[in-house]
């Protein structure tokens, strides 16, 4: 199952107070939502095996501890996502499309 392209309008943005916004429904530590919005990343299928980090040219990601998670207690997350150059590489190469870049959403941060 991949990210919903859709999620702005199919969920609740429930966070602003972290580096970037959160949409949920989340339920810690199973179910942690969406985080970013112009870059959007799926904890809750993220495997985290780093490829977006290595082949963002911009450095978008950064690793953040998601202690408990059944998948892995580390996630990507789009932290610079107003560095995002949408090259769409991290789309590319994310094993479980987890990840979608929607520049029109850049303004939206």
């Amino acid at each position: 199952m991949a990210i919903d392209p859709n999620f702005e309008k199919n969920r609740e943005r429930i966070d602003d107070d972290g580096p970037v916004a959160v949409w949920g429904p989340i339920d810690p530590p199973e179910k942690l939502g969406i985080h970013g919005t112009h870059v959007a990343v799926d904890f809750d299928i993220c495997l985290a095996d780093g490829a977006c980090l290595e082949d963002c040219p911009v450095d978008v990601f950064t690793w953040v501890d998601t202690p408990g998670h059944p998948e892995s207690e580390l996630k990507a997350q789009p932290t610079h996502e107003d560095q995002c150059i949408d090259c769409m590489l991290c789309v590319d190469v994310c094993p479980v499309d987890a990840i979608d870049v929607d520049p029109g959403r850049a303004g939206r941060i």
